[in-house]
């Protein structure tokens, strides 16, 4: 597999698996109804912003990251992400690898910290993997995440150090 900087060129791969995991409700907070350019403007940021893809053996996109700063100003030194990864193809470390590679990219870019302002609880998947790269849940706000098969559950602020 392959982690490489994504171009303009590449939303058309990424567009199927980001649409699925969103329409799907269960992990992220934007609508399920969110526009193929709705969701390019969400997702293919601008300098600081660094988006990346992860592309199989074959060239096929797998996943993809956004990593940016968390706040402008005198809160850039602490970085965010966000992680795609078809759904077709979790289960097989495509995940674990983006997550290590942004990490990496995260200190090189000089960032101090990684927070994320919104894991879903009952994502499992990602707490536990967030987890074992070192992440610690700093803060879980009661029922902010509106599941579409569990109702309200809670999401949680997971931070580390860099």
């Amino acid at each position: 597999m392959r982690i490489r900087t994504a171009t303009d060129d590449d939303w058309p791969a990424i567009w199927p698996l980001w649409h699925a995991i969103v329409a799907a409700g269960e992990t992220y907070v934007w609508s399920d109804d969110t526009t193929c350019d709705e969701a390019r403007q969400l997702w293919m940021l601008p300098p600081p912003a660094e988006v990346v893809v992860l592309e199989d053996d074959e060239g096929v996109v797998r996943g993809s990251a956004v990593l940016k700063p968390n706040q402008p100003g005198r809160g850039d030194h602490v970085a965010n992400a966000g992680f795609m990864v078809d759904p077709d193809s979790q289960g097989q470390g495509f995940g674990r690898r983006l997550a290590e590679t942004v990490l990496e990219r995260a200190r090189a870019a000089g960032y101090q910290a990684m927070q994320f302002n919104a894991v879903v609880a009952t994502n499992i998947g990602a707490v536990r993997l967030w987890e074992s790269l070192g992440f610690t849940i700093v803060g879980t706000l009661p029922g902010a995440f509106r599941h579409p098969r569990l109702g309200l559950v809670d999401l949680h602020v997971m931070h580390r150090a860099l």
